[in-house]
């Protein structure tokens, strides 16, 4: 008995992340469709719909380590940018099979050596009934600009059936939001210098007016205060636990 448990023990140890529970959202396409939206970690999501699987930012190396032999591979893949807690090769190479595309910015695309190449304002066809949209993603604050500057870092639109899906990618609350309508369900960062504080993030929440929230990459940020400030605002704030 001591045996078996010490086994399961190591096993657990061996499998790290996959041993912690992740957070899963449902939602429902014009079709009856289920989408699928797992939160893993920092910038990393999952999402799952019809037999699809879709990656954002998938890392490895950023902490806690992530086994991703554990999870399924992947039918598409989108990197906002070349930073390695956005852009990590080894994911990649493990997540990716012979048909899998990976879209890219340029820089990313210099790096990686291959990735289908999207800048800001250009629009694809990933598969029927998804498209994506490449939005600007850079840093306004002078002292800031230098980590994302403007033109170089993507953040998507990814559109399912009838659902609107924004990843921000690393920004911080941008005029080009504005320009951002009909969002479904917004993923929007929260972390000082790199992205948004956490007013610049409620800013940007009540300019983009998604039906969803989830604030992500906010590490020791204390995120639940953009519930508190977006209370009445009739947008539905989902703080999920990123590993």
């Amino acid at each position: 008995m001591k045996k078996t448990c010490f086994i399961i023990m190591m096993c657990c140890l061996a499998l790290g992340c996959m041993a912690q529970p992740f957070e899963k959202d449902e939602f429902k396409t014009e079709s009856g469709k289920t989408l699928k939206i797992t939160c893993i970690k920092h910038a990393t999501i999952m999402m799952e719909y019809d037999g699809k699987v879709i990656y954002f930012d998938p890392v490895i190396n950023v902490k806690p380590y992530t086994d991703f032999t554990a999870f399924p591979k992947a039918n598409f893949i989108f990197v906002t940018h070349e930073h390695q807690d956005h852009f990590d090769s080894m994911a990649l190479t493990e997540l990716k099979r012979k048909y899998t595309t990976i879209y890219v910015n340029h820089n990313v695309y210099e790096n990686w050596g291959s990735g289908y190449v999207m800048k800001n304002g250009d629009k694809a066809q990933v598969d029927d009934n998804i498209t994506v949209e490449a939005v600007p993603a850079y840093n306004t604050t002078p002292a800031h600009m230098k980590f994302h500057p403007k033109g170089r870092d993507n953040g998507y639109i990814l559109t399912i059936e009838n659902l609107r899906i924004y990843v921000a990618g690393d920004t911080e609350d941008i005029p080009e939001m504005e320009n951002i309508k009909d969002i479904d369900i917004a993923f929007l960062p929260c972390n000082q210098p790199y992205t948004m504080t956490v007013e610049q993030l409620v800013k940007a929440a009540k300019t983009i007016r998604p039906k969803v929230l989830f604030p992500y990459h906010y590490s020791d940020t204390p995120i639940r205060k953009v519930s508190m400030l977006l209370g009445g605002s009739g947008i539905d704030v989902r703080i999920r636990k990123y590993q």
